[in-house]
């Protein structure tokens, strides 16, 4: 009689939770379709509406936050559920999104649209999904009032996709006691996919540094009727063909052979030997070509690199200009600063005349494997998906988790909801969405993820 009496109890708790996980979803699928529609497209930002919309919430939910501006409009809001002394975990989010032509949307950007199952709207991906996802395990931890191992830290920055110097950067620098004894971070930079019907789980643990420079040529003014034999602009590019004839040499760092050596369990059996041993195929030109052509972002991973994304010099057809210009994209492996690779840059230029500037440039940081929140991610993955593979990430692009790595702080990119390879592509392009129930699955997933961690 007692077993069956704690069978039923054990039942009714599990579809218990199972109906509260739900509900939770929905509404925080909700949260998600009214967030859409708050404007904070960078520049020039406005998150201050993105602050006053989480802020309406906590005030329903009786949870204390702060709100900081680092410039007017420029909204930053945090809160705190307290828990034990060990070292906290911080949810991180940027609020702002790029802008989005809607001339190239087959629907309103900024108006939440459902269809074939899919959300629309600029962010569902990048990154307010990842944020209401957040938030709904930040609420429900509220709710539940169990008592935490650590103090949990829901913090929405501005900024980010400007580079975070409103937001992240800004804060540390002004509010230093968010981030007091906190030793883990969770940020954008991953999910699951499908790849070759196989489930993925990829956490972000480091990125491709950004070297962001400008190139300036000075020549010799004039008519376009009569060149000179060389200016400003043909100076100019003569050292930006040296550049794009010149690659630098492929190497593999650690943390981007781990993440190979994952990619080779999954990829296709044609490459997954030479994913395997990519120290040695990167020594193939023909594989690097190869490489390049069909995934321009697993290329990357193996050399640095710069893109010539801007030119500019005369205002008129028929003058020749005194000064030429170009900014330049460069990332750079973790493996050196940023100041030594400027240095090279420069010396590479000077024959032709050409001054470098930084524009831009963070330091390398990595985050570890070897940590209890990365082992709680890794076997709450694993019994929710047994079958899945899950692998150490190194992302081409940046995030705000380079100032929390830079100050120590164990950052993770890493959301749990399932996306196809091809939706990524709409991430700061097109029709960017998110599959509905994938978005709902991920909400009760993300929830599992810290609960596992903040609870003995």
């Amino acid at each position: 009689m007692k077993v069956r009496i704690y069978i039923f109890i054990i039942i009714f708790l599990f579809y218990s939770y199972k109906s509260y996980s739900n509900e939770l979803s929905e509404e925080a699928y909700n949260w998600l379709k009214d967030f859409i529609s708050v404007n904070t497209v960078n520049p020039p930002g406005n998150e201050i509406n993105a602050v006053n919309f989480y802020k309406n919430i906590f005030i329903k939910e009786n949870i204390d936050f702060n709100v900081a501006e680092s410039s007017p409009g420029r909204g930053n809001i945090w809160a705190r559920l307290k828990g034990g002394n060990k070292p906290a975990l911080i949810l991180l989010q940027h609020t702002d999104v790029v802008p989005a032509n809607t001339e190239n949307w087959t629907v309103d950007p900024f108006k939440p649209t459902e269809k074939d199952n899919y959300l629309y709207g600029r962010g569902t991906l990048d990154m307010k999904g990842t944020g209401i996802s957040q938030l709904a395990t930040f609420v429900n931890l509220k709710r539940l009032g169990k008592k935490l191992n650590r103090d949990i830290i829901f913090l929405a920055t501005a900024d980010e996709e400007a580079g975070g110097n409103y937001g992240v950067g800004w804060l540390i620098q002004n509010y230093p006691e968010i981030f007091k004894n906190v030793g883990f971070l969770l940020n954008e930079g991953g999910s699951g996919r499908i790849v070759n019907n196989k489930l993925v789980f990829e956490i972000e643990l480091t990125q491709k540094v950004p070297v962001w420079l400008r190139f300036e040529s000075e020549g010799k003014p004039g008519h376009g009727s009569s060149p000179y034999e060389s200016s400003s602009v043909t100076r100019l590019l003569d050292g930006l063909q040296y550049l794009k004839n010149n690659p630098f040499p492929p190497k593999i760092i650690p943390s981007v052979g781990d993440y190979f050596q994952g990619l080779s369990k999954i990829v296709s059996e044609e490459y997954s030997d030479e994913y395997k041993d990519i120290n040695t195929s990167i020594k193939k030109e023909d594989f690097i070509k190869a490489l390049q052509k069909r995934s321009p972002f697993h290329h990357s991973l193996t050399r640095d690199t710069c893109s010539i994304t801007r030119l500019g010099a005369s205002n008129k057809i028929n003058v020749v200009p005194p000064l030429a210009w170009a900014e330049i994209d460069c990332r750079i492996l973790p493996d050196q600063p940023a100041e030594e690779f400027i240095i090279k840059i420069t010396k590479m230029m000077e024959p032709f005349g050409i001054k470098v500037k930084k524009l831009m440039a963070f330091t390398p940081a990595s985050s570890s494997t070897n940590t209890e929140f990365y082992k709680v991610i890794n076997s709450t993955l694993l019994d929710l998906y047994p079958e899945s593979h899950i692998i150490p990430r190194v992302t081409t692009g940046f995030t705000d988790s380079h100032f929390t790595r830079d100050i120590g702080i164990n950052s993770y990119g890493f959301n749990p909801i399932i996306i196809p390879l091809k939706e990524f592509r709409r991430i700061h392009g097109n029709d960017e969405r998110v599959n509905i129930d994938a978005f709902k699955t991920g909400i009760y997933d993300h929830l599992k993820i810290i609960e596992n961690f903040v609870y003995d």
